[in-house]
């Protein structure tokens, strides 16, 4: 995503051309290909985190799609004062911003592209450490719905396929570039193995500008200001990303927010966590 809120189905011009390139495996990666500079400024990082789960009744679950193609999520309906961040992309690499989730214990969640991480498969391979997990945008960011049904496929289950042969799961969240979808890439995308499609409700533009908000600008899909709980928060993979993240940490518990994992809230038969069946609230 850059710069939009979600629309279906909409043309979106300026996509962003980036040479073609695969990842390498990760144990190339790790081998000494990056040298010792990334290595060491890496391995602190490579830590396990598990995040706190929303107490029972707190949340409704998103429910299902009636036609049992893949349902879209732009918002969690929660009464927790929590926000979800999600980072998309990958083109850019900061080591101090994995870091910085580690020790400031931050959720987030990646959408990978899987063509704009090249040779740094260990970086992502730490933000996985570092507790977010790796979903799916595609192979090459192209709009979905100029796609031809074959080559919207082959984008999203290429997109999969790597992403688990690297990272050892395979992803069952999918959010389309540009926010731009139709029918035919829910289907495309069931057939990948993707349980939900998530879209966004907020957008901090960080490292960019956004319309009518300036440089680092936060803005609402619904005209509002701040935050509201529950929001998907849509960021990306840019220079600087480990101050960006401060900065909107900052905004965030000025508000009295706190970000939380997205896929806590989310029910396994929609690439989740949380419980289909809610457990019921103690008395």
């Amino acid at each position: 995503m850059r710069g939009k809120m979600p629309v279906v189905t909409t043309v979106m011009a300026g996509v962003m051309g980036v040479a073609a390139g695969t990842w390498p495996a990760v144990r190339a990666a790790a081998s000494g290909d990056e040298g010792p500079s990334t290595r060491s400024r890496l391995g602190t990082v490579l830590a396990d985190q598990a995040w706190e789960r929303p107490r029972p009744g707190s949340w409704t679950p998103p429910k299902p799609a009636p036609d049992g193609l893949p349902p879209t999520i732009s918002r969690i309906v929660t009464q927790d004062k929590v926000v979800f961040l999600t980072i998309d992309d990958g083109y850019e690499y900061d080591a101090e911003f994995v870091d910085l989730v580690r020790k400031e214990r931050v959720p987030i969640l990646t959408f990978l592209t899987s063509r704009y991480v090249k040779g740094q498969g260990q970086y992502f391979w730490a933000l996985r450490n570092a507790g977010s997990q790796m979903e799916n945008h595609t192979v090459n960011h192209l709009n979905m719905a100029l796609q031809t049904p074959e080559k919207q496929k082959r984008e999203i289950c290429g997109a999969s396929d790597t992403i688990t042969q690297q990272y050892g799961r395979r992803p069952q969240i999918f959010r389309p570039p540009f926010g731009s979808f139709n029918l035919t890439t829910r289907k495309m995308a069931k057939e990948c193995g993707i349980k939900s499609i998530l879209l966004w409700s907020a957008e901090f533009y960080n490292g960019t500008s956004g319309p009518g908000v300036g440089f680092n600008g936060f803005a609402r899909g619904d005209g509002g200001k701040g935050f509201r709980p529950g929001d998907i928060v849509l960021m990306h993979y840019r220079k600087g990303l480990a101050q960006q993240l401060q900065m909107i940490l900052g905004w965030i518990r000025q508000q009295g927010y706190r970000p939380a994992a997205v896929e806590n809230y989310l029910p396994r038969s929609l690439g989740g966590n949380a419980p289909d069946q809610q457990p019921a609230t103690p008395g």
